[in-house]
């Protein structure tokens, strides 16, 4: 039997594998506030969890994709296309640069379905693609990234759409007495329904059986090639609810939005812990991992340090965690 002291050690140490980021969170609040006062504000960490809804929501759909062994490398364009999309839709009356004179505007309601549909839509046809006709996950994702930014800037020639319906205030304001945005819990919302939908449901047991082992998760009775299809449909109807966020938040709509989102997000997830491997994954560490981007960028803006540091300091965390999950793999083998 293994001495106690040996036993203790082990426990700690699957303690900070499991929830080792968790800790690095807790050290990043601790450091920033002690050495930027300015950080511990409430309105400040309001304004983080603000700044993570738009590529949070988009992380918890990436979350599904990377637990099922794919890549989903479109969503920073499918918003921007569907944006523009239901942007064009709910120009007002009297608009300045009207995307669609002679049409609209539509109804509130029908704008978002449209932005939704529109992302489940572009989800739906990389799914189809990977799942059916064997494209491989990235150049299938790539050229949807491509097709769908291409859109967007043909629909609107490259300009931005402003002058959208007054609804999009309601969704982009604050609640509970002018503190917490609507963006934050329409993002809590799609947490809470991306846990429960991963760790509760028959979809949620067959993207892990998928992820983990493909072969096996045939032989066992899933339907494969349905369940990848989800998988990216899911991704692209949140790109799409994203996109609703970030016209909410801007009041506008634009061709070249959210360019480079979809790292952010995978990011995201990968620091949280979701293995490119496949099989491993968690909902809360996506978003943990999306506060932990957050808290950085934040930090970093209030200490003063140039903005084109900031890709590099994300681009080397990254590396590292893709490093630390390839290791962890190759141990396991």
């Amino acid at each position: 039997m293994a001495p106690k002291a040996e036993v203790t050690q082990s426990r700690a140490a699957a303690m900070i594998k499991k929830y080792g980021i968790i800790l690095v969170l807790l050290l990043m609040v601790i450091g920033l506030s002690i050495f930027q006062p300015a950080f511990r504000t409430v309105p400040n960490f309001i304004n983080i969890l603000n700044q993570t809804a738009i590529f949070g929501i988009m992380a918890v759909g990436l979350t599904f994709v990377i637990i099922s062994g794919g890549i989903d490398l479109s969503v920073g364009s499918v918003l921007a296309f569907s944006g523009v999309i239901m942007g064009a839709m709910s120009q007002v009356e009297g608009a300045m640069n009207p995307i669609w004179p002679n049409i609209g505007p539509f109804p509130f309601i029908l704008c978002l379905i449209a932005a939704l549909a529109l992302g489940s839509t572009c989800g739906a046809v990389s799914g189809t693609l990977i799942s059916r006709v064997r494209i491989p996950p990235f150049i299938a994702t790539l050229g949807m990234m491509v097709v769908a930014r291409g859109l967007a800037l043909i629909v609107t020639e490259g300009r931005p759409v402003s002058s959208l319906n007054p609804g999009f205030n309601m969704i982009g304001s604050r609640v509970f007495n002018n503190t917490v945005p609507v963006p934050v819990l329409i993002y809590l919302g799609v947490i809470i329904a991306g846990w429960i939908l991963l760790n509760n449901t028959k979809f949620g047991k067959s993207v892990y059986a998928l992820g983990s082992n493909r072969a096996a998760a045939e032989i066992s009775g899933i339907n494969v090639k349905a369940t990848l299809t989800k998988v990216y449909l899911l991704s692209g109807f949140l790109a799409g609810l994203a996109a609703i966020v970030f016209s909410a938040r801007t009041l506008s709509a634009h061709p070249n939005a959210a360019t480079g989102f979809e790292l952010t997000a995978i990011a995201a997830t990968t620091i949280g812990g979701t293995s490119h491997s496949g099989g491993i994954g968690t909902m809360w560490g996506a978003v943990v991992g999306a506060l932990v981007l957050a808290v950085l960028r934040n930090g970093l803006t209030l200490l003063g340090v140039p903005v084109s540091w900031h890709g590099l300091t994300e681009g080397v965390i990254i590396v590292v965690a893709v490093g630390i999950d390839m290791r962890k793999n190759m141990v396991k083998k």
